[in-house]
């Protein structure tokens, strides 16, 4: 379940910051304009990804927000987010990693 995410995240300063970065960013990933082919690219998505325990949440969020904005660029329809955008979002999220 996410909530476990949340409370890993929320227990850094690293964590607290990418979660609202993150969503500023990508938004919540509840709205149906958060999706392509029926997958969303929002901290719902992101939160979900993470299975992990213990410290290293931040390292784990910025993992699985690559993989979910990955996702976003596959599905997106007629190619309209290329790999320059892609590489920039990667970047961004990479730093959350510390």
């Amino acid at each position: 379940m996410w909530g476990g995410s949340i409370e890993r995240m929320l227990s850094s300063g690293a964590g607290v910051y990418a979660m609202i970065d993150y969503m500023n960013f990508k938004g919540e990933g509840t709205k149906e304009t958060e999706r392509y082919k029926g997958e969303g690219w929002g901290l719902l998505q992101v939160l979900e990804r993470m299975h992990g325990t213990g410290p290293g949440a931040p390292k784990e969020f910025a993992q699985a927000a690559a993989e979910v904005l990955t996702r976003r660029v596959k599905n997106a329809p007629g190619g309209a987010e290329g790999g320059a955008v892609a590489g920039g979002w990667k970047g961004r999220v990479r730093g959350y990693g510390g």
